[in-house]
């Protein structure tokens, strides 16, 4: 059965996996639906410890990055990897697959994951922003598809039946970075 516990929690408590896990990050905006996901996949850990940033992984890890931007977005012609640093992610239109909504917010997905080799931060969590770890388990592709089901709905305020697509789109992009892939 899958598990889940938020980032810092479980790092205080000594229950990161150091053979390699999953953690997914939200950015919320505290003004529009605009955010930003990060999921990331590690293994291979030489440390972990606590910055004042975040928690910094000396470890190999692949980074997807999925951006819901809402209709109303004024920069929205803009390439994602040139917006200023909330509203970026490293990726420009022709490497994402966008999802247009029923309410013509969009949903981009990267299509290749991102490598980091050596070392990654992943920042604290600040107002309604999270960090959760996921444990490599045999369910775990269907537990990020509830998990993202869930959270574009409730949290990125996505309608139901684009919230189930981007899901989806996700879960796909998520056998790219397995972390027995790394």
């Amino acid at each position: 059965m899958a598990v889940m516990k938020e980032l810092f929690g479980a790092y205080n408590n000594s229950e990161l996996p150091s053979e390699g896990g999953y953690i997914v990050s939200s950015f919320f905006d505290e003004s529009s639906t605009y955010t930003k996901y990060e999921v990331t996949s590690y293994n291979n850990v030489k440390d972990i410890f606590v910055n004042e940033e975040g928690i910094t992984f000396q470890a190999d890890g692949m980074k997807i990055f999925v951006l819901v931007e809402p209709s109303n977005y004024s920069k929205k012609h803009e390439e994602p990897t040139y917006r200023d640093t909330f509203h970026k992610i490293p990726y420009r239109f022709k490497e994402v697959e966008v999802i247009t909504t029923a309410r013509q917010d969009r949903i981009m997905v990267g299509k290749e994951p991102v490598v980091s080799y050596g070392s990654f931060t992943i920042l604290k969590s600040r107002g309604n922003n999270f960090s959760y770890i996921f444990y490599d388990t045999s369910d775990l592709l269907q537990a990020m598809n509830d998990f993202f089901m869930k959270s574009l709905r409730e949290d990125a305020r996505v309608p139901r039946p684009d919230a189930q697509k981007a899901a989806e789109l996700i879960g796909q992009q998520m056998k790219k970075i397995r972390v027995d892939k790394i």
